[in-house]
């Protein structure tokens, strides 16, 4: 099946024109917590409303690797096309269509910083990171070259495939069919992105190290996060749409 062929989990339409840059996701950890509203309005840009889930909002750090990348027609080249990658993002809505907005995306690819920082308006750095595997668990480390922001896990999947069932928290904090951005002169933008739906697994994850919220000025809760795993995601991703 074409990717654009299904669509029954999305909320809003794909839009018409041609998609331009192609990825896959893997070996992905979710790990999401509720955090304080009032302190998260003052940090998301005033054109975007925070979206709640039975009136709380919630952030994620999500370290994963990519490969593929590529525009669209071109053949992707091994040395620019694969690297890994951790996100800092939150939830939001603008005119209804509810998307991502992100404090922070760290990756060890300074082709990948640069391009994605200037195509998309996406606050990206330049990350020291390094993945394998210990004890049949994955592993994740990073530290962001400038201000130091570091994150280490162990993680693996646990449980059963699922898909998350619309209405629930796991469709509300993984759905998302777009993020959303600024310029340096405060110019919004909606990027919108299209996959199938995600195949995830509950998670258990040893997160040792997490200063990446810290660099966003969010404070996390005392408790432990709720975890999802996804081992590989196709995803293609249209232009920046200037918004209104």
């Amino acid at each position: 099946m074409d990717l654009l062929e299904d669509v029954r989990h999305r909320e809003f339409p794909v839009p018409d024109d041609p998609w331009v840059l192609k990825q896959t996701w893997s070996d992905l950890l979710f790990a999401h917590w509720p955090i304080a509203r009032d302190r998260l309005r003052e940090v998301v840009p005033s054109f975007l409303t925070l979206d709640l889930f039975a009136n709380e909002a919630w952030l994620s750090v999500t370290p994963f690797r990519l490969s593929n990348v590529s525009p669209r027609g071109i053949p992707a080249l091994p040395v620019i096309s694969a690297f890994d990658e951790i996100n800092v993002r939150t939830y939001v809505v603008k005119d209804g269509i509810p998307g991502i907005y992100f404090f922070s995306l760290d990756a060890n690819s300074t082709a990948a910083v640069a391009g994605a920082s200037t195509l998309f308006h996406l606050p990206y750095f330049v990350a020291d990171i390094r993945t394998g595997e210990e004890r049949g668990r994955l592993l994740f480390r990073s530290r962001r070259s400038r201000g130091g922001a570091e994150f280490e896990a162990r993680y693996a999947p646990v449980g059963g495939l699922f898909e998350a069932t619309r209405g629930s928290l796991e469709y509300f904090l993984t759905e998302r069919y777009c993020l959303y951005t600024q310029d340096s002169s405060a110019n919004a933008y909606r990027v919108d992105i299209h996959h199938g739906p995600w195949q995830l697994h509950p998670a258990e994850a040893d997160i040792s190290v997490n200063s990446m919220v810290d660099a966003a000025g969010l404070r996390l809760p005392a408790m432990a996060p709720l975890l999802h795993y996804a081992r590989r995601l196709d995803v293609v991703t249209w232009s920046p749409r200037l918004l209104r």
